[in-house]
């Protein structure tokens, strides 16, 4: 649809930008709505964020999505946090109002929705859960299952301290038990879990494998990667051979992009199959 002089505008900024497939994935909800706005994709220099942002809010735009490297600086911009991004320490979705920038962080949401959605038989309190990585993704997956009243998470990364670190920062805002597993001792924390999250790029088209054995994982655990491409990485494909439910990464995407569209375009939209097929396309 063509736009009006009222059209309402929002985008993400990154840098570089151009890799994201959020303006693809609002774009299609734009068009589905037949909504008279637009999602731009805005590279942004890390030198320059601020006054990018503050510029785009007087142009009249709704909000930002914030993707690498800009997720600290853009807690720091806010005059409002909601909680559960102020105990994470990063925002990747902001909204501009009469009151100012508010800031959130949708991904924790995005993560949740996505097993729920695709696995009914997800509960928080069912047990140990087992998260591969300490980065970014890894950080505010551990903090979304603590936040969700998960008891027992424990992290294993190649580099332990940075696992410590993390472990340490989180167990002081969240309730819960966080242990560090070193990573020579990963296949032994596996023998309880209920759930097994890979936060890391490895299983990525281009990166290798995961390297971790699922023999002593139990037949009832879950087992979720957050990467998409492929929609199937070796991890999960290995934890279905031997019979374990398990879910793909792009549902995360999807569901954590609904909360930044129903604040800018006045709509929560739907997460569907032809929306997950729009977004598998090369």
């Amino acid at each position: 649809m063509s736009l009006t002089g009222k059209a309402r505008l929002a985008g993400v900024i990154g840098w570089p930008v151009g890799h994201s497939r959020s303006p693809r994935l609002h774009g299609f909800w734009l068009e589905r709505y037949a909504i008279d706005g637009a999602y731009l994709p805005l590279p942004v220099d890390p030198e320059d964020f601020e006054i990018a942002v503050k510029g785009l809010a007087a142009a009249g735009f709704r909000g930002v999505n914030v993707t690498v490297p800009h997720k600290e600086a853009a807690l720091r911009i806010c005059d409002k946090v909601d909680p559960f991004a102020a105990k994470v320490g990063a925002v990747n979705t902001l909204v501009f109002g009469d009151d100012g920038i508010s800031g959130s962080n949708t991904d924790a949401f995005g993560f949740l929705e996505n097993l729920r959605n695709s696995a009914a038989g997800y509960r928080p309190d069912a047990g140990p859960v087992l998260v591969v990585g300490a980065g970014g993704a890894g950080r505010g997956i551990v903090a979304a299952l603590l936040n969700d009243g998960v008891a027992d998470v424990r992290i294993t990364n190649r580099t332990e301290n940075r696992a410590e670190q993390v472990a340490e920062e989180l167990s002081r805002r969240f309730d819960g038990k966080i242990e560090v597993v070193s990573w020579d001792r990963r296949v032994d924390a596996l023998e309880d879990v209920t759930l097994l999250v890979n936060t890391t790029s490895q299983g990525m088209h281009g990166q290798p494998a995961l390297d971790l054995k699922l023999d002593g994982l139990p037949a009832g655990a879950l087992v979720n990667d957050i990467v998409y491409t492929p929609l199937e990485t070796p991890l999960l494909a290995a934890a279905r051979q031997r019979g374990n439910q398990t879910v793909d990464g792009l549902g995360m995407l999807l569901h954590q992009a609904r909360p930044g569209f129903s604040a800018w375009f006045g709509i929560n939209p739907e997460v569907t199959e032809d929306l997950r097929a729009t977004m598998l396309e090369p």
